[in-house]
């Protein structure tokens, strides 16, 4: 955990996490596991491409990442119920 790229995206996925163990503990599951996974490796790749110095590459993962889990994985939805 040196750089801010290791910081956020931990934080982006232990998000992903609780969102993850939040829906999965009913009787049926709304979510499949498949579709976290292009959000997991964009925490990766985001990371990666950030800890190589390649910032701009690395905030507009960040972007198209944040982009992603709000549109498809829509962690809010039942927010304030």
């Amino acid at each position: 955990m040196e750089t801010p790229y290791d910081w956020i995206t931990v934080a982006i996925f232990a998000g992903l996490v609780v969102v993850f163990l939040q829906r999965s503990v009913g009787d049926t599951p709304r979510d499949s596991i498949l579709s976290y996974l292009p959000a997991a490796l964009g925490c990766a790749v985001c990371n990666w491409l950030g800890n190589e110095g390649h910032d701009l590459l690395a905030i507009a993962g960040l972007v198209a990442l944040a982009a992603y889990i709000w549109f498809f994985i829509r962690p809010l939805e039942n927010f304030g119920r």
